[in-house]
């Protein structure tokens, strides 16, 4: 198995410890840290959709331009746009881009969030949708000959698309979400399933129950750990950087007044990952849970801390488990991404060869 790094790439420098600062979409600013990734050896790079943000599609578009290698994987929810012209899009786009875009589904696991766009379904009303969404997503890509389709969101008369995606069969898909009503749908349709970092045993729960879902239509599933990793020349200076990072989070956060504990998270995502923290700030090796305590683990909270080298070991762990993608992002999100590429991506890189050529030499 190979291994696959991915990067974020947002329209303004904000993170937990920097506050929105600036216009809300900094062009200099996105094609400084698109052209940090493509630099540092990104395989590709997150552009994240929330219901008051930016378009994703069209940010990938522009960061597209101004790099030479880096893929884009465009978080994209579905039940806004009709599926077959969202299929076109992102076909589209494959084209324009030279076969750089895979889209990460999203269904969305805020009733508050949704609402600003006007969705008010439950939460496994969306899964359904999306579910229905996929097939006809795929089927536009897929289909030689104009096709019917009639579900309970969707009916589709005669849909068929004229631009397929640049690199066949089809665009990768990409998938978010732990729920019950979310697993199934993953089954059938992820090809690359993305957790967020958490400890190895939930991370090898979560694969087995994916699998199992898979299994049951035929398919196989990658698998995505997203982490935070806070890297330093000694492991000292790295727990002290997380120390810092834990502190500046809280001040900005009560500044802003927003709450540091007590959190009740709507999605499932982020309870798991509470879970986790409710175990202390260290687990496993060295899996950190500080922010994703103060935060209410919104979003990739967590992270592993420590040396380049004890950090590329504790991604080996996981790689053992069955990930072979990792959404990695700092705190200070363009310095954080050049450190990766100088110094963590080279070394799990040699580490993950050096694994899979150990089973060829002792049979050799």
């Amino acid at each position: 198995m190979s291994v696959e790094f991915i990067g974020i790439i947002h329209t303004q420098n904000v993170s937990e410890i920097h506050p929105p600062a600036g216009p809300v979409i900094d062009v200099d600013y996105v094609e400084k840290i698109a052209r940090a990734h493509d630099e540092g050896g990104f395989d590709r790079a997150l552009v994240a959709f929330h219901s008051t943000g930016p378009e994703s599609q069209l940010v990938v578009a522009h960061a597209a331009s101004v790099t030479k290698k880096l893929n884009f994987m465009i978080a994209h929810r579905p039940g806004f746009t009709q599926p077959t012209l969202a299929a076109r899009q992102l076909a589209t786009l494959d084209h324009f881009t030279g076969g750089r875009v895979a889209v990460h589904i999203i269904t969305g696991g805020s009733d508050e969030e949704l609402a600003k766009d006007g969705d008010h379904l439950t939460k496994d009303e969306r899964y359904a949708r999306t579910s229905e969404y996929l097939d006809i997503v795929r089927a536009e890509w897929a289909s030689d000959k104009p096709f019917d389709y009639e579900g309970k969101y969707y009916k589709v008369d005669q849909g068929f698309g004229a631009v397929k995606p640049l690199r066949a069969p089809q665009i990768p898909v990409y998938f978010g979400g732990s729920s019950e009503a979310a697993i199934p749908v993953a089954g059938k349709h992820a090809d690359i399933f993305a957790l967020w970092g958490e400890t190895q045993a939930q991370v090898a729960e979560t694969i087995a129950r994916v699998r199992h879902a898979a299994a049951k239509h035929g398919r196989q599933v990658k698998f995505s750990l997203s982490l935070r990793p806070i890297i330093a020349e000694t492991e000292e200076a790295a727990w002290a950087r997380a120390d810092e990072i834990v502190a500046r989070t809280k001040a900005l956060r009560e500044a802003a007044g927003l709450p540091t504990s007590g959190h009740h998270p709507p999605n499932a995502g982020s309870q798991r990952l509470l879970d986790a923290a409710a175990q202390g700030s260290r687990l496993d090796k060295r899996l950190w849970t500080g922010v994703a305590a103060v935060t209410g683990a919104a979003g990739n909270s967590t992270g592993l801390v420590g040396t380049p080298q004890q950090v590329a070991e504790a991604l080996l762990d996981y790689y053992d488990l069955g990930v072979t993608t990792f959404l990695i992002r700092g705190f200070d999100p363009v310095e954080d991404a050049i450190a990766y590429g100088r110094d963590l991506l080279p070394l799990v890189r040699r580490l993950v060869a050096e694994r899979e050529a150990a089973p060829a030499a002792a049979a050799s």
